[in-house]
């Protein structure tokens, strides 16, 4: 049975808002190096469970909160990360900052967008390029893959071009869906 979609308290909301609590213990566990068999497994772990979260909403209704809070969730734990792999010397700020900045605008675009009742659904690339992001991320915690440079460098790099790429897609879709809502 579908859920009202103005639902809040729901079951895949609270294991997204879990996710979001949990992230700053899942920060304090990234050592120096970022390898890590407690962080990587956390990382699994809250990463996982947004597949959880998602089969959830799709099982009992979707929801405005949970549109809202996911996408959230997302980018608090991989741009947290992200920023703690930065501060330890770990990954370039360079790639980080254009993530986090493409993040930010495509939200506050999506957000704008929505206030004039367009809405940008996801597109598979963009879910592809979220999973990336982990990974680039789980590279530098799993403690086999922790001295593959090459290896969380590329898939970083390749984030970072999925990241670019589906902005794009983002202004594009709203540029349409807005001139079909005029």
């Amino acid at each position: 049975m579908a859920k009202n979609p103005d639902a809040i308290a729901t079951w895949a909301n609270a294991i997204t808002v879990a996710r979001i609590l949990l992230a700053p213990l899942l920060f304090a566990m990234i050592p120096d190096d970022g390898a890590s068999w407690p962080a990587f497994v956390f990382w699994f772990v809250l990463c996982s469970s947004d597949f959880i979260d998602g089969w959830l909403a799709r099982k009992q209704g979707v929801t405005r909160s949970g549109a809202f809070l996911d996408p959230l969730a997302d980018k608090v734990l991989v741009l947290g990360a992200m920023f703690i792999l930065v501060a330890n010397d770990i990954f370039s700020i360079v790639p980080v900052l254009i993530i986090a900045a493409r993040e930010l605008l495509i939200s506050l675009y999506r957000t704008v967008v929505g206030t004039k009742g367009v809405s940008v659904p996801a597109k598979k690339l963009a879910k592809v390029k979220t999973f990336t992001q982990q990974f680039a991320v789980a590279f530098v915690l799993w403690p086999w893959t922790n001295g593959l440079e090459w290896l969380w460098q590329a898939t970083l790099w390749a984030a970072v071009v999925l990241t670019v790429v589906t902005g794009a897609q983002y202004l594009a879709a709203g540029r349409r869906a807005s001139a079909r809502a005029a």
